[in-house]
């Protein structure tokens, strides 16, 4: 790959999904790309920028989605789902005991862990939510990833990463080498592809957010933007839930951390005033939050 090619591909990300390499992860590129130019039956990295710049909207979906990776597994990091159980849903009973339903939105749903662990926590509450409407809407970058998710079907490894034993047996049926999560499980998410640079209004406003993992690939001013939009979709009460690597501190005062609980932020009352600026205008308006990438 030519320096120039380098330079293209970089902008290129950036432009589509947010992705902001820096000038050292050439050989990123090189090893996510290749097989895929190869795939295609294009001769390399060279031949593959070509096509990219003729506007192959087919090869520009490929080469995001081989682009970002989708490290994803049961209770991820468990801090997250012990403050949801502990802190955010507790709360959220109290104050929407009237109305009696609950939205959360999982901005990078992947192959549907993520989401599939907070149904689960939602459906170990028992009483506690008869009566309630919920709803979770996961939204990824890839729809091959949400192709997945929908299924609910995992290997036995897949499982085996964070999932606790009762809660395997309890919700998932095995097939052969593989096991799908229950049909009542899969009916409580919703997915949908969206792309966090683009405009996510239509997607309504939430009581929690979980946006873990995303934003910590993207450069300031973007997350910048995406946490003032973010703010909107935020009822004045609820919650925002990012990665152990993720902070808003330092970049707006949107929201605010809540004391002794890592990751965890509230919309902060001046969020409105704040929270003004635009989607980024991107590439074409495909859909879907960006999984986390490694590096």
């Amino acid at each position: 790959m030519t320096p120039p090619e380098y330079e293209y591909l970089r902008k290129f990300l950036r432009d589509h999904s947010g992705l902001d390499l820096s000038a050292d992860k050439q050989y990123l590129i090189e090893s996510r790309l290749l097989p895929l130019a190869r795939k295609v039956g294009l001769s390399g990295i060279g031949e593959l920028v070509q096509k990219l710049q003729a506007g192959s909207g087919a090869l520009i979906t490929s080469v995001v989605e081989a682009m970002t990776t989708n490290e994803t597994f049961f209770f991820r990091d468990k801090v997250p789902f012990d403050h949801f159980r502990e802190t955010i849903m507790p709360e959220v009973l109290k104050a929407r005991a009237a109305r009696r339903s609950v939205r959360i939105w999982c901005a990078a749903g992947s192959t549907g862990q993520e989401p599939y662990s907070l149904a689960m926590s939602l459906k170990e509450m028992g009483a506690a939510l008869t009566g309630w409407r919920v709803e979770i809407i996961a939204t990824d970058l890839s729809q091959e990833v949400l192709e997945k998710s929908k299924a609910g079907i995992y290997s036995q490894f897949e499982v085996q990463r964070g999932l606790p034993i009762q809660l395997l047996v309890k919700y998932f049926k095995q097939t052969g080498e593989t096991w799908q999560i229950n049909p009542e499980l899969r009916a409580m998410i919703q997915h949908r592809q969206l792309n966090l640079l683009h405009d996510f209004s239509q997607l309504g406003t939430f009581d929690v957010i979980f946006c873990r993992n995303v934003l910590i690939y993207f450069d300031q001013e973007t997350k910048i933007n995406i946490f003032n939009r973010l703010a909107r979709q935020v009822e004045g009460d609820g919650f925002l839930v990012l990665g152990a690597a993720e902070t808003v501190v330092g970049l707006t005062d949107t929201f605010r951390p809540i004391p002794e609980r890592r990751g965890l932020y509230k919309p902060n009352d001046a969020r409105s005033a704040v929270a003004t600026k635009p989607a980024i205008a991107a590439a074409p308006p495909r859909s879907a939050a960006m999984a986390g990438l490694r590096a």
